[in-house]
């Protein structure tokens, strides 16, 4: 027995596709691979623009909530799944060991200034 997906059969339908067209309307940006959406690419194109819910349904997302979906290409949609990701711009900054830290100074040739 299948469950039927409230965005695609239930009483989110309508509500979900009002937001699509406000999607198209206003982003051109991948949200998932963060390149630009070439809105001439028709279905079944792998580049084909398509409405990406952030939290998925199936973990629990809200199926036609503005705040909940993205514009994206079609392959980056079927890549993500069902998977959560994190957006790096809104992490905190990582504590970087001095261990990993890049070499920024050529100590071969550093001369230390006299006071």
């Amino acid at each position: 027995m299948s469950v039927k997906r409230l965005d695609r059969d239930g009483a989110h339908r309508k509500q979900f596709e009002n937001n699509k067209k406000r999607i198209f309307a206003t982003q051109s940006v991948c949200g998932i691979c963060g390149k630009p959406v070439d809105f001439s690419y028709k279905y079944p194109h792998p580049l084909s623009a398509c409405i990406d819910h952030i939290i998925p349904v199936a973990k629990g997302g809200h199926p036609s909530d503005l705040d909940n979906l993205q514009l994206a290409h079609m392959t980056c949609n079927r890549q993500k799944s069902d998977k959560l990701f994190v957006n790096s711009a809104k992490q905190e900054p990582k504590i970087t060991s001095n261990r990993v830290l890049p070499q920024t100074i050529d100590w071969l040739s550093y001369q230390a200034s006299e006071k």
